[in-house]
């Protein structure tokens, strides 16, 4: 999957990615390749991803919201 986070300064990552955890309002939820489209509202709390590697990454964040369509993930964030 293509994943893209980003704050308003600047790029936190951009690449390819195996899941993504994210702490949305309704609790955490992971995203895999062909997860249904969706659009959540985040929470404190940090965003996993695995990438392609299966590297970990971790990135704290204040709130923000992320939208999945098409095996793309675009998280908008507040550090």
């Amino acid at each position: 999957m293509k994943v893209s986070i980003i704050t308003p300064e600047k790029s936190l990552y951009q690449g390819e990615a195996q899941s993504v955890t994210v702490p949305s309002l309704q609790g955490p939820f992971t995203m895999l390749e062909h997860h249904a489209a969706i659009v959540a509202i985040l929470e404190k709390g940090k965003v996993v991803l695995i990438d392609n590697n299966k590297e970990q990454h971790e990135f704290a964040i204040e709130g923000g919201f992320c939208e999945q369509h098409h095996n793309e993930i675009i998280i908008c964030a507040e550090l």
